[in-house]
């Protein structure tokens, strides 16, 4: 199992994803589900992905070595993209192309072709964008009605994320709002786990402001775990008790 989130808001983009895979109780890995496209200055793009792993690493590797455009003889990469949009459709060009090569034979093992994306950043001369590629390989773009997006086990981080983000919440107040989204889907689920890779972009930078790894035992990832579960502790005790009692049935 996965969670990764995306978070645009004005002053950049956070990007957050686990690193555990599993197939079975007994064996679990870790491998690096975000993986980021960069010249510093020019262009800034990361790519997090969700669902079975050698599906992912397929498109990966078909995003790196290109794809060539059957009408120009062009080989096209998230390098040489003219646009974030460009870019995003050149991904659903290589889960095609993988589906189109690696799909009957998962079929016949009863496999299911699952994966997705999220894939964010800037290219110079243009606005940030984050998008989530689907399966089929089209895709949905972020807005500022709601600023982030989700793939993998999203459903136990999404509510940290509903009441909490909106698209003028300063760049670092995003990034703690999306780890305490993970911390609440780790404690939900054992599939989801640590360490956790993090990247922070400020907008028109084109380059990293933060790539790092939090692992286990980091203190401060620690510390905010610790704090969330006495703040939520805490909220519950100040709220008064539900004043709701039985009707009892009148006397005849």
């Amino acid at each position: 199992m996965t969670y990764c989130c995306g978070i645009l808001v004005q002053d950049g983009l956070v990007m957050i994803a686990d690193t555990r895979t599993n197939a079975g109780l007994d064996n679990v890995s870790t491998f690096r589900k975000l993986h980021i496209f960069s010249k510093p200055g020019e262009r800034i793009m990361a790519i997090a992905s969700a669902g079975n792993l050698a599906i992912s690493q397929s498109v990966l590797s078909t995003l790196t070595e290109g794809l060539e455009d059957p009408n120009t003889g062009e080989i096209e990469t998230l390098m040489n993209a003219p646009t974030m949009f460009q870019a995003a459709q050149r991904i659903g060009r290589a889960i095609r192309a993988v589906h189109a090569t690696e799909g009957p034979a998962l079929k016949s093992e009863d496999v299911s072709f699952d994966v997705s994306f999220l894939f964010g950043g800037q290219i110079k001369g243009a606005r940030m964008r984050l998008f989530m590629v689907y399966t089929a390989g089209n895709f949905i773009e972020c807005t500022t009605d709601t600023p982030y997006l989700q793939i993998g086990e999203h459903k136990y981080g999404k509510p940290v994320l509903d009441r909490a983000m909106h698209y003028d919440v300063e760049l670092y107040e995003a990034l703690k709002t999306g780890l305490i989204s993970m911390d609440s889907t780790m404690r939900s689920n054992l599939g989801v786990g640590l360490p956790i890779d993090v990247l922070v972009v400020r907008t028109d930078a084109c380059e990293a402001d933060l790539n790092h790894r939090i692992e286990a035992g980091e203190p401060y990832f620690h510390d905010l775990r610790s704090r969330w579960s006495a703040a939520l502790r805490a909220a519950h005790q100040n709220i008064p008790r539900p004043p709701y009692k039985n009707e009892k049935e009148p006397k005849t």
